[in-house]
């Protein structure tokens, strides 16, 4: 196998490992829920954002609620999410925003997304992917940094580097799958403290195969 050819097999290898992993496990229904509960999974887990938001959606219902809610409620509602009040700010005024300027509805772009408060290119790319089926990206989560940077894939740390490696690396027409199957990869078999190198299906193309601790923060 060529060096070249290994990016490739390594994806094929995990889609065929986890063919039915889900774009997202956040529940949503409509575009501006996906956003809240991007936003609010920033450092938190999705299990716990799906406890809010499940309550929270059925007390803001549309863009101008949020926009006009009281910041001391939002924030009782989404505090177990940490951070709080900077989402709760963030939720408001991205609200606000898309009320003002785009008639009350999320925008679909990159480029417009990328505007509003609280949204950074991986947020943007998961709203978009999950509420308006577009891929303009890869979202880097934490999954996906640190399998990125274990199969050797990018030696970067920052995600807007990190993505830009990886799509250098595959065709756009692969980016899509790229964050599904390494965020199932990395719950399941390629965990932060202590990965499952012998259960991994990509071990034996794995620079890091092996390694308890790749890097403390990784």
């Amino acid at each position: 196998m060529r060096q070249d050819d290994r990016p490739m097999r390594l994806l094929s290898l995990l889609a065929e490992a986890y063919p039915k992993a889900p774009k997202t496990a956040l529940k949503h229904r409509t575009p501006l829920e996906m956003l809240v509960a991007t936003i609010l999974s920033a450092q938190c887990t999705d299990a716990r954002v799906n406890i809010v938001t499940g309550e929270l959606f059925k007390r803001y219902r549309s863009a101008e609620e949020y926009a006009n809610a009281d910041l001391r409620e939002l924030e009782g509602y989404v505090k177990s999410t940490g951070f709080y009040r900077n989402k709760a700010r963030n939720i408001k005024a991205a609200a606000r925003m898309i009320v003002d300027e785009y008639g009350g509805g999320v925008p679909d772009s990159m480029g417009e997304l990328l505007r509003l408060p609280g949204v950074a290119r991986k947020t943007a790319n998961i709203v978009l992917s999950n509420a308006f089926n577009k891929v303009e990206g890869i979202a880097v989560d934490t999954h996906v940094r640190r399998l990125s940077y274990r199969m050797g894939l990018t030696a970067e740390e920052d995600p807007v580097k990190i993505e830009q490696d990886l799509m250098g690396t595959y065709p756009r027409s692969r980016w899509g799958d790229i964050n599904r199957v390494f965020v199932e990869h990395g719950r399941r078999v390629c965990a932060a403290r202590k990965p499952l190198c012998r259960s991994c299906v990509v071990e034996r193309l794995c620079p890091k195969a092996g390694v308890d601790a790749v890097r403390k923060k990784l």
